[in-house]
């Protein structure tokens, strides 16, 4: 019997090459023994050499992808211990590690498809650094046979690398080279185009045309980004008629129509490639990409395949997700002629099929935020702040829009990529998938169910019919806690003073909320201030209509006139009647709303948006300068009145204001009034930190603008997760373990 030691590694160490680096690890410290994946990680048996130093290069030098959150080690005695290292085969089922996002192509595989060798021009080249990892697993331990890429046989030089641990395709799962890996076809009305599929897609794009282009979590819709006529046709295919397109280019070329820091060019160029919004500079292109929007959005190629399809088109292309309006993006081939028919003059198709729907991840650099968490980002995990090591497997359901479920188990929170608004038909059939499937590779199995407390919403529905305990989390007290938990707030680290500013919320005492502040933290919150609430005439249809809000806001401010004059085509007296009757008129103090009203005078869309937020997002985008002067709001008990603010506006509007001044004084005060109340709490005492989270918080003037208002404040932000309901899942399942913990602790 040899005394060694048996070393457990823990984190994202499954698909990044990690025992392969171990191996080699073990022939620099002379080190015996063996190496395998296993449903807990990656296990280690060793003995002999330097085993100190060995032991702590496994965290010191991980592989670029890898994630280690800890080392466990442990006595181990070998019956026979290895003559040399060896990796041995995976152990056992289920799933207690974590899986790998999706990655981009690294540099050494641009390299060979850009090269002369086996691998040129090949559209599907990858290795243990970079390529396909979550949207080609099945199941776990991560394994060629668990993924997609199992129907491809791999040839002997293929296999050769595969099996070689000094190659940086040793155990690459998605291996493969064109004599034996995925292909790819260029078809058009039905019929396989003959030549070079990625010369016919170039010539296709730059003819003006659409060309539906399959990924790695779905089809994108791509046309030249420089032709205004293609993107016009693309918008009226699509009937979508001012969203922003994502775009896609190599840096050089973004370069040219972007301005780009340090911190821009670095999320970039980020393993996730995720879609960076970037303000506009230098050569302009088609005010049709954005209407209205001050920066564009833009992304990498992140696959072998954008890269030979960009090289050859020699332009920036539009790459918007390939589905019907509200509809999930589409994987299958099938699915895309079905669907996209109508879109696209040609399919890119490969044959690799794609086990979960993923969309693009949307981000911005400075100030960092996260819009959307998608490809690229998920399914990676948050550590659950310091206070929660007893808390069980949860699951949380989030809210109706920009749906996302989180599970907690082993101390941490894995937050799912965004699955879309849950009234449509398609996303609940996703979302209901989403949890089984999250709940099958990850072996989840909760004990308590979280949801909103919102009682029309499909989700919290669905939770009441899971037959576990549920707990009902008020909305905005959900997001304060998602934003305390990404930041690592531990459980006993006192309350904090939370700005929540968003669209719509069901309040605990039955309103709609939407402009708070909040005081508390995971156990519970008080509402210590809000905006003064106003009718939300028409429900859904205040909020599509900004012209609505704008007009019950200026009756309220004695400002009727104003809005007379602003909309004399518009039916005024049926909506105010409907306000005076409280019908379909709930009281609602939603900063969202706010945001469209002041949009509305300035002309912004005010009688109709096409898609959510685009008012306020034309709004942001104005709001250039500095404000000279923030506008004033009234301070009354728990209220924070706009009206003052209005009768500002007015005279700036009567006075030929400028729109981008009277943006940026709007941004400043709604700013001010909040972090003035804010400052309070932390200045008497009753807070430690203040927290700013909700959808609004996506408005990066606007976060910019609270922050400088309470400078000198401890203040905490999203940075990884959305401020959006793209984070509601996290604060609920974070807010139901506090309760579960601190109920054992009480019993």
């Amino acid at each position: 019997m040899t005394d060694g030691r048996a070393i457990r590694v823990r984190g994202q160490v499954q698909g990044v090459g990690f025992r392969p680096f171990v191996w080699q690890l073990a022939q620099r410290f002379g080190v015996r023994g063996e190496v395998l994946n296993d449903p807990e990680g990656v296990l280690i048996r060793a003995a002999g050499g330097d085993l100190a130093g060995f032991q702590a290069a496994l965290s010191d030098e991980a592989p670029p992808l890898a994630r280690v959150d800890r080392v466990e080690v442990a006595p181990f005695r070998f019956a026979d211990v290895p003559q040399g290292f060896v990796i041995a085969p995976s152990a056992g089922m289920g799933a207690e590690t974590r899986v790998t996002p999706d990655a981009a192509t690294c540099a050494a595989c641009i390299d060979e498809v850009q090269g002369t060798g086996r691998r040129h021009g090949y559209a599907f080249t990858n290795c243990t650094h970079c390529g396909p990892r979550f949207t080609i697993l099945r199941g776990l331990p991560y394994d060629r046979a668990q993924t997609t890429m199992a129907p491809f046989a791999m040839c002997p030089a293929c296999a050769a690398e595969y099996g070689d641990p000094a190659d940086r395709r040793f155990h690459a799962q998605p291996i493969a080279c064109p004599d034996c890996g995925p292909r790819l076809w260029l078809e058009r009305e039905g019929q396989t185009v003959p030549g070079d599929p990625i010369a016919e897609t170039a010539r296709l794009l730059a003819e003006g045309r659409i060309v539906a282009v399959k990924g790695l979590g779905g089809f994108h819709l791509a046309c030249d980004a420089t032709d205004p006529a293609a993107i016009a046709n693309l918008r009226h295919r699509k009937r979508r008629p001012a969203k922003p397109f994502a775009l896609m280019a190599p840096l050089t070329l973004i370069r040219c129509h972007a301005a780009l820091g340090l911190a821009e060019e670095e999320l970039l160029q980020d393993p996730a490639a995720p879609v960076v919004l970037l303000p506009k500079a230098g050569t302009p292109l088609p005010e049709a990409l954005a209407p209205g929007q001050g920066t564009l959005g833009w992304m990498l190629p992140y696959t072998p395949l954008h890269h030979l399809v960009l090289e050859a088109v020699g332009r920036p292309l539009v790459m918007t997700s390939g589905n019907l309006s509200g509809e999930p993006q589409v994987i299958g081939n099938d699915e895309a002629r079905d669907k996209l028919g109508a879109f696209a003059d040609a399919f890119l198709f490969h044959d690799r099929d794609i086990a979960r729907r993923l969309d693009d991840s949307v981000e911005r650099a400075a100030p960092r935020m996260v819009l959307r968490r998608a490809r690229g980002r998920v399914p990676g995990t948050l550590p659950l702040p310091p206070g929660f090591d007893d808390a069980p497997q949860v699951l949380a359901l989030g809210g109706q829009m920009k749906s996302a479920i989180c599970l907690i188990k082993n101390g941490q929170a894995l937050l799912s990529h965004h699955l879309g608004e849950l009234d449509e038909a398609l996303t609940w059939e996703e979302f209901l998938k989403a949890i089984d499937d999250f709940a099958d590779l990850f072996d989840h199995r909760p004990v308590r169910v979280a949801c909103d407390a919102h009682p029309g919403y499909r989700a919290t529905q669905h939770a009441h019919g899971m037959g576990l305990p549920v707990e009902e989390i008020q909305h905005h007290h959900a997001h304060l806690a998602s934003c305390l938990a990404e930041n690592g707030w531990p459980r006993d680290g006192g309350p904090v003073a939370g700005i929540v500013l968003d669209g719509t919320g069901y309040g605990s005492d039955g309103t709609v909320w939407g402009g708070e502040l909040l005081l508390g933290d995971y156990d519970g919150v008080t509402r210590i201030a809000h905006l003064t609430p106003a009718p939300l005439v028409g429900g859904d249809a205040a909020a599509r209509e900004p012209w609505r809000n704008l007009l019950v806001r200026l009756d309220a401010a004695g400002l009727s006139d104003l809005a007379d004059r602003l909309f004399p085509g518009l039916p005024r007296q049926a909506v105010r009647s409907a306000a005076r009757a409280g019908l379909n008129a709930p009281a609602c103090s939603s900063a969202g709303r706010l945001f469209d009203a002041v949009a509305a005078a300035l002309g912004l869309c005010p009688a109709r948006q096409s898609y959510e937020g685009e008012a306020a997002m034309r709004l942001e985008a104005l709001a250039t300068d500095p404000a000279d002067r923030p506008y004033p709001f009234d301070h009354t008990g728990d209220q924070i009145d706009p009206a003052p603010m209005f009768h500002a506006l007015a005279t700036d509007l009567a006075a030929g204001t400028e729109a981008a001044v009277i943006s940026a004084r709007f941004h400043a005060g709604l700013a001010a009034a909040f972090a003035t109340h804010a400052r309070d709490l932390v200045a008497t005492g009753q807070a430690a930190a203040v927290v700013l989270s909700g959808g609004c918080f996506q408005n990066a003037r606007l976060l910019t603008d609270c922050l400088t208002a309470l400078e000198a404040v401890p203040v905490l932000t999203h940075r990884e997760t959305p401020a959006n309901d793209g984070g509601l899942a996290l604060g609920q399942a974070v807010i139901a373990a506090a309760r579960h913990i601190s109920r054992t602790e009480a019993s």
